[in-house]
């Protein structure tokens, strides 16, 4: 145990090479955040135009007629089922956008949306009584949207937590090595 008089300048060196690379979780986050826009673009324009496929446009607009019938309230307030397939299409093809596209918190919010749609699909789906392979993709993503939203959110309680201003001060590049805890303390290597 003895005093380094280089640690200083090694923990600098290491502090840098460390913002250099990407965390597993940056990487995560962006392949998520990818993969739901791309598919949510490609659901919503489904939902939208037979362009993509003639057979799966034509499986929606049947789909979609049921769930306005076993929902009478829909009709009632004046939501028929081309208006009700073609405003989740919207939302699931501009929030794909801003998933794919857009930086920041808008990608969240369109993640929180996204999720609340999936929800009102699983309801639909569970009320006209579909069977399970109709409505796991629903599922499946409405899971992986509420994990990408956890790891959010993980990343956001360490900047908050105590020690976590620091940590993110330190990551920021200055220079600073010690806590106000850690000051008197003798450092050895």
């Amino acid at each position: 145990m003895g005093i380094s008089a280089g640690s200083g300048r090694r923990s600098s060196v290491y502090d840098r090479l460390r913002l250099m690379m990407v965390s597993s979780r940056t990487v995560t986050i962006v392949t998520l955040s990818v993969a739901l826009g791309l598919f949510f673009v490609f659901m919503g324009t489904i939902k939208l135009t037979p362009r993509l496929s003639r057979d799966a446009y034509s499986e929606m607009k049947r789909a979609y007629k049921e769930y306005a019938k076993a929902l009478p309230v829909l009709k009632k307030m004046g939501i028929t089922s081309v208006l009700l397939r073609k405003l989740i299409g919207t939302l699931e093809l501009s929030c794909g956008i801003v998933m794919t596209l857009v930086p920041g918190r808008p990608k969240d919010v369109a993640n929180f949306v996204l999720l609340l749609v999936m929800l009102a699909v699983l309801f639909f789906h569970q009320l006209v009584g579909d069977p399970l392979k109709r409505y796991a993709h629903a599922l499946v993503f409405g899971i992986l949207l509420t994990c990408r939203l956890l790891i959010i959110r993980q990343g956001d309680d360490k900047n908050m937590a105590p020690g976590g201003l620091m940590k993110e001060v330190q990551a920021s590049g200055d220079t600073k090595t010690e806590t106000e805890q850690d000051k008197g303390k003798l450092k050895t290597s």
